[in-house]
């Protein structure tokens, strides 16, 4: 295989965080998962992040338009939760003892990947009883009626991004180039204090605008091997508008969920405040070489604290921008 410059500067940065962290990266102590596998197949074919690019944001940078290099296998995360998302936008199954909640389904032409990813955990698309929108974004919604279809799951979303999805099958998709995809009519209407609940798992949600009108985020507590962790998806983690209301949503994050453990990310890569320490992909590749009695690289409450005071920090300085007229 030819060493091309990208390929040198991937293997290179993977090397220098595996000695940050104390880790080795050889190929004997990786281990034989399906995401080391892929990796492995990537790089062969010279599909590598570009230079000073992270892996996890390679996938909304230069290699947003690669279907081969975004179609990733699924990633079991924790007991209960599973990355079956393509790379650069974040589709997580949660098991219940009563049936799957999923939360965001991603848009054409990733719909029947993950799909196809959730049986690749393990699990039947059938066995769908939610699916969540985390925000009224295509890239987030787009394939909720396909998976609907095959499920007869509910769509669960808060009503002021119920009227943006309405809205966008009302009038039609922005860019041609990104079909809506199969359409669905409005269905479950969470509220902000509510909890969802299916078999053995709650879902507390909260209603946290700025990035739209309706981003919902909840709480909730994964497991590893059956150690309890709380956890936390934020739906909407960057400022839209004049970002007044981001601002109240972090101040309320702030005061209330600063001891979050886990942060469940709505994209592999946050481009507005990207997340310290590495974010899904990077922590995903230290989970597939983590030996017994390793932390777990997803339990990061130092990285959630550093990420709510840098987002907090930015979002003032953005409601001041957007004052001034900037």
């Amino acid at each position: 295989m030819r060493l091309t410059p990208r390929f040198v500067t991937f293997v290179v940065a993977g090397l220098a965080v595996a000695a940050l962290l104390g880790a080795d990266l050889s190929a004997q102590a990786l281990r034989e998962t399906p995401f080391d596998t892929y990796l492995q197949k990537m790089r062969e074919q010279g599909l590598v992040p570009e230079r000073n690019e992270t892996l996890s944001r390679s996938y909304r940078g230069s290699m947003r338009d690669s279907e081969e290099y975004q179609k990733l296998p699924a990633i079991k995360v924790f007991d209960n939760l599973y990355y079956v998302g393509p790379g650069y936008v974040s589709a997580w199954l949660i098991p219940t003892s009563e049936g799957l909640i999923l939360v965001d389904t991603a848009q054409e032409p990733y719909v029947d990947h993950v799909i196809e990813n959730v049986r690749q955990a393990g699990f039947d698309p059938q066995d769908i009883k939610y699916i969540i929108i985390s925000h009224g974004h295509l890239d987030h919604y787009g394939g909720a009626g396909k998976i609907q279809e095959i499920s007869g799951a509910r769509i669960v979303a808060l009503e002021e991004d119920w009227q943006m999805i309405e809205a966008d099958y009302a009038e039609g998709p922005r860019n041609p180039n990104r079909p809506l995809g199969m359409a669905f009519e409005r269905d479950l209407v969470i509220q902000d204090g509510q909890t969802l609940t299916l078999g053995d798992t709650s879902l507390k949600i909260h209603h946290l605008p700025g990035h739209t009108a309706g981003s919902p985020a909840f709480e909730f507590t994964v497991y590893d091997d059956g150690t309890a962790h709380d956890a936390f998806f934020f739906g909407g983690p960057g400022q839209r508008g004049t970002g007044e209301d981001f601002l109240e949503s972090l101040n309320f994050i702030r005061a209330n969920l600063s001891d979050i453990e886990v942060a469940v990310h709505v994209h592999s890569w946050l481009s507005t405040f990207p997340y310290p320490g590495g974010s899904v992909f990077e922590r995903a590749l230290r989970l597939s070489y983590r030996e017994t009695g390793d932390p777990h690289p997803f339990v990061d409450n130092v990285a959630w604290r550093i990420w709510l005071d840098r987002a907090h920090a930015g979002a003032i300085a953005y409601v001041a921008a957007q004052a001034q007229g900037q």
